[in-house]
């Protein structure tokens, strides 16, 4: 911006310089000229004074030489200019600076020709006979004659030239003064031109670094004023559309890094531009690692790869089911969709992996679930059919063997009746449609009422139930769901121990004074769980051991009840167990709900 104030301030001084320049040299020739006019007026005014008081005589020359030589010579010391009388045909008559009679004709000199013309002429040249310049004013004798004798004064021009000198050092300081001021002006100009100008640069400086809050002081009503309004309108405008923008680009990042789906975008030359947290977490790559690379940087994956490749030369939508092992094993639904710019050219293809190992492996437990479901069902109605069928046939006559199968058709039943109940209980638990009313309960007391419950099953078995629990522990809870939890655990252990054995529950708090969960362990002295089912005893009708579990009047659903209503409670249960060494489930719950 200085380059252009330098710029602008040498344009003005240069105009203003030419101006005075040709200013001055008008001024001085126009000066010149005046001058001249002035001192030929003066001449011809003395030059008719000198032919009012002198007697012009006429004859040979010869015999006027004398007389108009002396004349000549009085006159230029009354008038210190240099007298010549020349004759009509150009012969000099007299002059007062040198011999007439070896002077030169003049009737061709220029102010001589000028005044036979116009009655006065004049010149200036360099004479030499005196070896001066001269100004040279000629006029006649008898102005209506244009054969008149003439009479002709010359003036040095020295005086001339040293006046119009003093005129010209005079002139050249005072233009040299008004130059000056004038380049002062024009700094000034210059400097309140581009002043705003420089304001306005940084202004769009600040705005161009990414600064929207800048704006311009406008002090001015012109067109700089105008363009500072425009720059701060603009400014305005692309604040609000940056920070429209921003939001639109967090809001974005925030879907695209919360969707469950993985969102992975890539050019037609086949690199990454956009991966979201969802799909890092799916391809076990970081955005780092893939994000400005080609997609086959990603080797693990090599039929991702394929299908990328496919999707990018055949430019249509692709979807497929692949199994990927890598960071771990899952199911993935691909969907890969072209992405076709304005001009309909080809800009790529977006891909979205869904992982759908879960939902698979829901389909199949629902798949096992109604197989399940189906088989325990067929198990106690085939007992029922089969032996009514045989009562039908005529065992009904025997009391021994109808009273045997009746009561066989009455136990499967009722274990066919309780299986329907599980089922439907824990359909409901599932949906959460069971309401929980959550109320304060102390441990200590809730534990030994659920012990006396099961007692009496217990001493069937020959089977010791104990407790342990602390005073004063409470816990947030629902208490005939709770009290279903804790009746079904102990049911299990009471089942799978050989007489003789011991089932026990210990309460403690998790935290010290301050708990703020607590835990319940029910171990048994039982036969134990081999390691190998320990992940799949929560799952519905899942039974380590089958034909016992059938004896035992078991369902298959107690385990998978007792997850799901501490999970209502939002707690946790795990267990641990040995062959032959017993089972221990422990339950985590939080105080307060």
């Amino acid at each position: 911006m200085s380059s252009f104030r330098v710029r602008l301030t040498m344009i003005l001084i240069g105009m203003i310089g030419l101006a005075v320049l040709a200013a001055g040299l008008f001024m001085g020739k126009t000066y010149k000229e005046n001058h001249l006019d002035a001192l030929q007026d003066n001449m011809v005014r003395e030059m008719k004074i000198i032919l009012d008081q002198m007697d012009w005589r006429s004859g040979e020359p010869a015999s006027v030489y004398s007389y108009f030589t002396g004349n000549a010579k009085r006159l230029k010391e009354i008038t210190d200019t240099r007298i010549t009388f020349i004759r009509g045909d150009g012969v000099v008559l007299g002059d007062s600076d040198h011999d007439p009679q070896t002077m030169d004709n003049h009737l061709q000199r220029e102010e001589v020709i000028e005044a036979k013309k116009d009655g006065v002429g004049r010149t200036t040249r360099y004479s030499d006979t005196i070896n001066e310049n001269l100004l040279y004013v000629a006029m006649l004798v008898h102005p209506n004659d244009p054969n008149s004798d003439i009479i002709r004064m010359a003036l040095s021009l020295q005086k001339v030239d040293e006046s119009v000198q003093r005129i010209w050092i005079t002139l050249v300081l005072g233009l040299l003064i008004l130059f000056i001021a004038a380049a002062l002006i024009s700094y000034r100009v210059a400097l309140g031109l581009t002043r705003p100008l420089e304001q306005i640069t940084r202004v769009a400086k600040r705005i161009k670094s990414l600064d929207y809050r800048a704006r311009v002081h406008v002090k001015r009503n012109d067109e700089i004023g105008e363009l500072g309004l425009a720059i701060n309108a603009m400014a305005d405008s692309l604040q609000v559309q940056m920070t429209r923008i921003h939001q639109n680009e967090s809001q974005l990042a925030s879907v695209l890094d919360n969707m469950i789906s993985g969102v992975v975008m890539i050019d037609a030359s086949g690199h990454i531009v956009l991966l979201n947290r969802r799909a890092e977490e799916v391809l076990g790559f970081s955005v780092r690692e893939l994000v400005g690379h080609h997609f086959t940087v990603a080797k693990q994956q090599y039929e991702l790869s394929q299908i990328i490749q496919e999707g990018i030369e055949r430019k249509e939508h692709l979807r497929e089911e692949v199994t990927f092992y890598y960071p771990e094993e899952r199911l993935l639904d691909l969907n890969l969709v072209p992405i076709f710019e304005d001009d309909d050219s080809f800009g790529g293809v977006l891909l979205v992996l869904q992982d759908v190992t879960a939902i698979r492996r829901l389909e199949r437990m629902r798949s096992e679930f109604v197989a399940n479901v189906s088989h325990e069902l067929k198990t106690p109605i085939t007992a029922v059919k089969g032996f009514a069928e045989t009562l039908l046939g005529g065992a009904v006559d025997d009391p021994e063997t109808a009273r045997s199968f009746l009561q066989i058709i009455y136990d499967e039943s009722d274990r066919l009746n309780r299986l329907i109940g599980d089922i439907l209980e824990l359909s409901k638990i599932e949906s959460r449609r069971v309401p929980l009313q959550f109320s304060p309960i102390e441990l200590a007391s809730f534990v030994e009422k659920t012990v006396e419950l099961m007692r009496a099953e217990g001493l069937q078995k020959q089977i010791r139930l104990s407790y342990k629990a602390d005073r004063d522990v409470y816990v947030e809870a629902d208490e005939d769901r709770l009290r279903q939890i804790i009746m079904n655990l102990l049911s299990n252990g009471i089942n799978y121990t050989p007489e003789g054995g011991s089932v026990s529950i210990v309460v403690e708090p998790v935290g010290g004074e301050n708990y703020e969960s607590v835990r319940i362990h029910i171990s048994d002295t039982g036969i134990g769980i081999p390691k190998k089912d320990l992940p799949r005893i929560f799952e519905r009708f899942y039974r380590v051991d089958k034909a016992r579990s059938r004896s035992s009047g078991g369902t298959g659903l107690g385990l998978s009840i007792v997850k799901h209503l501490v999970e209502l409670h939002k707690g946790t249960i795990s267990v641990e167990s040995r062959v032959g060494s017993g089972s221990t489930f422990t339950i985590e719950l939080p105080v307060l709900q």
